[in-house]
């Protein structure tokens, strides 16, 4: 098998240091030298999580696994739960609180587009005893940038909880889960911090666990039960299933490189590339997706229009087979529609543009 460009939502290719850390010698999930390493984990997320929540470590999983790992523990049936719905993902928020059999309320807006967050914080306040916010940081459907702070703000002053899905965004842009009052947070390993999928880190705050600790109904769940998983990351060791050790080993690294790197530097290498994207996409006479003079697009998600010419899935195969290079297509109601191009993490480079746009211009001029 060819070694292959991934310019699509993800996975992303991978740093030849994450690449070593993979490769070690597995050693046992409960051998004292890896709790180290789950320590160091832990203390790596703090920081790019930007929060001082205790319990941040990281499900065994995709990132699919951190939203079920945190709706099932802080959603209890007959709860009222707020989903702003704009794309495939919040879609399926909506579906799980739905399984859970949650009392269901949406705010929807056109896939491609973002909310107000004024108009947002007036819906909740019209919601009695609603238990829960659900939100999308970065929409991986659409690139859609949806802005929390203002909502995370008022709701640091109620007894709502506040979930949000930072997948697409944990690492390359900023995400301050405390000082915007994030309860509850999720990512996967495979996007901005380029670790094959399989993981997803996740933190919690205290008024978070201070919901679960006074559950009135057992939390559905067992692999995905939050208080028999902190005996595990927290100082006990308690045994619960087996980890994943070599992918913990390569997230390890991965941390390390972002925090080597810096937050900040991280962020603007991320914003500049976003812009560079945007302007050869100009060049060579192609649309973006994402309104730009209305809404903001994410940096290292790019969805674009894809010319009537064009078949979609004829053209992708046909960079995959001529020049092992991917890119993704559009999902639900934008299947066809669009290209979704990821410029995440180690693959954020100005050379992985210029050689994608170069490529592009061979079937679009």
């Amino acid at each position: 098998m060819q070694n292959k460009i991934l310019l699509g939502p993800g996975p992303t290719n991978i740093d030849e240091r994450v690449k070593s850390a993979l490769s070690r010698e597995p050693i046992s999930h409960l051998d004292p030298d890896f709790f180290i390493v789950l320590d160091q984990i832990s203390s790596s997320l703090r920081k790019i999580f930007q929060t001082k929540n205790k319990v941040t470590f990281t499900a065994s999983g995709t990132g699919s696994s951190g939203m079920e790992m945190s709706m099932i523990n802080l959603i209890e049936p007959g709860e009222k739960v707020l989903i702003l719905k704009n794309g495939e993902f919040s879609s399926r928020m909506e579906s799980l609180a739905q399984k859970l059999k949650a009392d269901v309320s949406t705010i929807t807006v056109e896939w491609g587009e973002s909310f107000d967050q004024s108009f947002v914080i007036e819906k909740i306040k019209s919601i009695d005893n609603l238990k829960l916010v659900c939100a999308v940081h970065a929409e991986t459907s659409t690139g859609v940038l949806q802005e929390i702070d203002l909502i995370g703000d008022f709701l640091k002053e109620t007894e709502i909880l506040f979930l949000v899905d930072a997948v697409t965004s944990l690492s390359g842009i900023d995400l301050r889960v405390d000082e915007w009052g994030i309860d509850s947070c999720f990512s996967g390993s495979q996007k901005c911090l380029s670790v094959p999928p399989g993981l997803a880190p996740i933190t919690f705050s205290d008024k978070a666990l201070s919901k679960i600790k006074k559950r009135n109904n057992l939390i559905s769940s067992w692999y995905f039960d939050l208080e028999m998983l902190i005996n595990y990351w927290g100082k006990d060791r308690v045994y619960h299933h087996t980890a994943p050790v070599n992918m913990l080993f390569g997230l390890n690294e991965a941390l390390n490189i972002s925090l080597d790197e810096g937050l900040n530097n991280r962020f603007e290498r991320h914003k500049r590339n976003g812009e560079y994207f945007l302007s050869r996409l100009k060049k060579i006479g192609l649309q973006s997706f994402v309104n730009e003079d209305k809404f903001k697009s994410l940096p290292m998600l790019k969805s674009v229009l894809i010319p009537d010419r064009f078949n979609d899935k004829e053209f992708r195969e046909k960079l995959l087979k001529n020049h092992n290079l991917e890119i993704g297509g559009g999902l639900g109601p934008t299947k066809g529609k669009i290209w979704r191009f990821g410029l995440m993490g180690f693959n954020s480079r100005k050379e992985l543009i210029d050689n994608l746009f170069d490529t592009l211009e061979i079937y679009i001029n």
